[in-house]
């Protein structure tokens, strides 16, 4: 038996056809897990400079077959093996024979569990599907051999590794699997019991669980002699009868083992029983009452105080500005004035202007008498004061408003890694924001959000624990009971979910998921956990990760990052062939990241951080650099990063990094490094401003200091047409989706005819247009393709209003004829296509990750008459200005000013295509 090496899973479209352009000679061949039908495969074959894709696809009898041109019968196969042996022969209706297999790209071995030991795990297996497996001799070319009982072996181990809590004790398994079983086998033959290599192994796994175990040991021995009756002092530990003497525990490590463990067991058995009967017997003694558990009365809600803010208007003029959020009220009292020299009442506020080029400096618009309203400008002592006096007027707007629904909520995401000690018994620095960086001011940080979203890695605490216990934290910052959405966990790894009572029912289609990625990723010591769920109408994903450590492990956490994009399963089912990213309103991405600074720590590093000199250090982190080439986190965002790196300080103080660690191979260097960061992607013209983005200073029990970020989102809700269809007055008008032309072009050197499928919430089901009219390939690598508008369909939403249309998006697939494969996807906002003129879009396509072409086109969204009726959204009345285009100071304005000359662009809109680097945008215009 031997493994097939022309089998590589589940790679993707993109890199099967680097691989196979690598091999370069016709009749190069691989066989890789099907995209678009589970259980399937894609037989991808070279020839001629482009790779031609075929479906292998399962019949009811789990007979394999090819789907191949017309006219050429179908052959079924038992296995897959047998599959390629047959079509290694001409005439069977592929482009050419399958000639030569290309194997897989040897991995290097995975880190350890800490990824700090310095012991490497086993070579990653090739685990071939059921059905490749199969009797006979095989053809094609040099096949590497396992013995078929190993095989079965690791195949075991890895279905129990899915299950299982162990750490990188399956490594040293798998290690053993691969490379020892062998040896103990043949010495089986010969008549000698003893698995002497299991036993080595055994004992090299176990070696640091005689250090814990003697810890341990030494703690419950102490504690059982406190309650030891003062006539018996002697501990009853070391007389446990021995164990019976196994034929593994001939090594005197593990019969010493044997011994400490079952020391351990009789101890914890027998320690709970003391205890109590100590205690009853105190009790008596004493004639002592039990006292009863105090229930804590239930905490009001915090009335939110009226906040002050010293400004300066006009040129020298001092003033003060009162913000009474419960009572609704802005008053403006001028300095050595008693009384107040004007009270603006909330719904008289008009706007906020923001001025960008003065970031302490803003703009209130408001009405003064009817037809006729006022600006006056006000500078603020610092940027951050600024936007504490924006947040308290955007949550008055909000408290204030006659709506059953939201328009803006905030939430907070916050993330750390615990280094697997109990943490403080206070965290509120890091729940309200407050530490270093760019942190919320002391008037706003006590502000409660609508969601908590606080992913941990190393967590040792218990998963109900860890709940209530954040839990109990917010209610006593907040005097909130927040409720529970969700709690995923994998191994150390959790994210939880809290939301405040009132919006737990505006929260549906709860999801959550996770991927392992340790060693041969099928340990969860490092992968990801996530959770999606809708808010109304808006859809939010949530991942959390610990990605692979160690500074010289840049590709490996490159690589963990798109197999937790490619296997994570969340949000809707019907986009589970769209690109993670693209299949929610909003996306946030945190965690222990791992990505390290590229810079010699002791001369450079630590010189730049002595004088916040974060620039620098920025220009050579790892996760940043990768960003730019576009290996990792595609068109994501991230805050401003303006605190000192959160790993990797010295426990119980934040004064020093530890950046040498001494292990028994050599000194590590663990680089001072942002290795704790969150990243957010959503659809494009939708609201989300990130408030806040620091880490505490406060909280010293682990090696990492906490992050946080908090943002304003702009969600939607279930949609009510306000006017009802008028009876007997014939079909109510549609809305329609109107397209004149598309043109693509892909990364790939496939030639294959294709379609694009449109999904949306706003149409009923999913559409599809027909085979592209026009295409080419005149450059290398790169397929261009074109539809015009009578191959294009026209789309009719659920609901014909303006304001309904104006948050609907539009997702498109481009997908191969042949093989039903995505070859890229892309999301579109219809708010700026919608009017009487056709529009032109343009932006990249995303596949599993990657960037994989670019898009663009001419469409239109065409909405009846009677229903172009809209309304303001509470964030749309805050916008930004440039201070060249400022009006003089208290100026009257005769009418209410355009709320759209002001208003800035929406936040998430993609840059202009002139910054676009995709080389498919060179190709549309014709640049060589």
């Amino acid at each position: 038996m031997a493994a097939a090496n022309w089998y590589h899973r589940d790679i993707s479209r993109v890199v099967a056809e680097e691989l196979l352009a690598k091999a370069g000679r016709d009749g190069s061949f691989l066989v890789r897990d099907s995209e678009s039908v589970s259980g399937a495969y894609a037989l991808c074959l070279l020839f001629q400079r482009h790779v031609h894709t075929y479906r292998i696809l399962p019949d009811d009898e789990g007979l394999l077959s090819v789907q191949t041109i017309q006219g050429i019968q179908a052959k079924c196969f038992r296995t897959l093996p047998d599959l390629i042996g047959a079509y290694q022969q001409p005439n069977n209706g592929l482009v050419t024979p399958l000639l030569y297999p290309v194997p897989q790209a040897r991995q290097a071995a995975d880190e350890d569990s800490d990824g700090e030991d310095g012991r490497g795990g086993g070579q990653a297996a090739s685990v071939v599907p059921a059905g490749v497996a199969g009797a006979g001799t095989w053809v094609s070319g040099p096949l590497a051999g396992r013995p078929h009982i190993s095989q079965q072996l690791h195949q075991r181990l890895q279905e129990q590794v899915h299950s299982s809590p162990a750490s990188d004790f399956t490594g040293f398994m798998a290690e053993y699997l691969t490379h020892h079983l062998q040896l103990d086998l043949e010495a089986l033959r010969h008549g000698h019991p003893q698995l002497r290599h299991l036993s080595t192994a055994l004992v090299t796994a176990c070696r640091a669980l005689h250090r814990r175990i003697d810890f341990t040991l030494a703690g419950l021995e102490t504690l059982a002699k406190v309650f030891d009756p003062p006539v018996s002092p002697r501990s009853p530990a070391r007389e446990q009868v021995r164990p019976p003497r196994s034929f593994l525990a001939s090594d005197p490590d593990l019969e010493l083992l044997l011994n400490k463990i079952s020391t351990v067991n009789h101890l914890l058995s027998s320690l709970e029983k003391k205890v109590l009967k100590s205690l009853q017997e105190t009790v008596l003694r004493h004639n002592l009452a039990l006292p009863n558990a105090a229930v804590a009365p239930p905490t009001a809600t915090k009335p939110l105080a009226v906040q002050s803010f010293e400004v300066k208007v006009g040129k020298s003029q001092r003033a003060a500005l009162m913000v009474d959020v419960e009572v609704g009220t802005v008053t403006i009292t001028k300095k050595g004035s008693g009384a107040p020299e004007e009270t603006i009442p909330h719904n008289k506020i008009l706007q906020l202007i923001k001025y960008q080029s003065v970031q302490s400096k803003v703009r209130l618009v408001y009405d003064r008498e009817p037809q006729r309203s006022l600006s006056r400008d006000f500078v603020f002592p610092s940027a951050r004061k600024r936007e504490a006096f924006c947040q308290l007027l955007q949550l008055m707007k909000i408290q204030h408003s006659n709506l059953d629904e939201p328009d803006l909520i905030s939430v907070y995401v916050g993330t750390w890694n615990m280094g697997s000690t109990p943490p403080p018994r206070s965290l509120a620095s890091w729940l309200t924001s407050r530490g270093l960086g760019r942190t919320q001011d002391e008037t706003t940080a006590c502000i409660p959000h609508d969601i908590y979203v606080v992913g941990t890695q190393e967590n040792s605490l218990g998963d109900r624990e860890w709940v209530e216990f954040l839990r109990a934290s917010l209610k006593t910052l907040m005097a909130i009971d927040y409720r529970v959405v969700a709690l995923q966990c994998l191994w150390s790894i959790k994210i939880v979910v809290l939301v405040k009572p009132e919006h737990e029912r505006r929260i549906s289609h709860v999801h959550t998921s996770s991927v392992k990625t340790g060693i041969a990723n099928t340990l969860g010591n490092k992968g990801a956990v996530g959770v999606s769920f809708l808010f109304n109408g808006t859809s939010f994903g949530f991942v959390n990760c610990h990605l692979a450590s160690g500074s010289e492990k840049t590709h490996r956490r490159n690589q963990n990052y798109s197999d937790i994009l490619r296997s994570l399963v969340l949000g809707d089912k019907r986009l589970g062939a769209f690109d993670l990213t693209l299949r929610f309103t909003h996306l946030f991405w945190f965690g222990d990241l791992n990505y390290r600074l590229d810079m010699d720590v002791q001369q450079d590093i630590l010189a730049h951080i002595t004088k916040k000199e974060f620039e620098a250090l920025l220009a050579v982190d790892q996760l940043n650099l990768e960003r730019e080439k576009n290996k990792v986190f595609l068109r994501f965002r991230e805050g401003d990063i303006s605190f000192p790196p959160t790993y990797r300080y010295e426990r119980g103080s934040r004064d020093s990094y530890m950046w040498q660690k001494f292990k028994p191979t050599g000194m590590r260097i663990n680089v001072p490094s942002w290795c704790d960061r969150i990243l957010w992607k959503s659809h494009p013209e939708t609201h989300v401003v990130c408030n806040s983005y620091g880490c505490t200073d406060d909280i010293v029990t682990s090696d990492h200091s906490p992050v946080f970020a908090t943002f304003e989102v702009g969600v939607t809700s279930q949609f009510v047409p306000k006017k009802a269809p008028a009876s007997g007055s014939g079909p109510e008008p549609l809305a329609c989706i109107e397209w004149e032309n598309i043109e693509v072009i892909v990364k790939t050197t496939s030639r294959s005819k294709c379609y694009i499928e449109f999904h949306s919430y706003c149409l009923e089901e999913a559409q599809r247009s027909g085979e592209n009219t026009s295409q080419s390939c005149d450059i290398p690598g790169f397929l261009k393709l074109g539809w015009s508008a009578k191959h294009l369909p026209v789309l009719n939403p659920i609901l014909p209003d303006l304001e309904y249309l104006g948050d609907q998006h539009l997702l498109l697939s481009i997908k191969g004829v042949e093989s039903c494969e995505s070859y890229g996807e892309c999301c579109i906002a219809m708010r700026s296509m919608i009017g009487s003129m056709a529009q032109q879009f343009e932006t990249f396509l995303y596949h599993r990750g990657e960037e994989t072409g670019s898009i663009r086109g001419w469409m239109k969204v065409r909405v009846p008459k009677d229903r172009r009726s809209t309304r303001e959204r509470l964030y749309e009345w805050i916008s930004f200005e440039e201070e060249d285009a400022e009006l003089a100071a208290d100026t009257p304005m005769c009418t209410k000013p355009s709320l759209q000359r002001l208003r800035s662009r929406p936040r998430s809109l993609p840059e202009p295509a002139a910054g676009y680097t995709n080389p498919a945008y060179f190709i549309f215009e014709g640049v060589p």
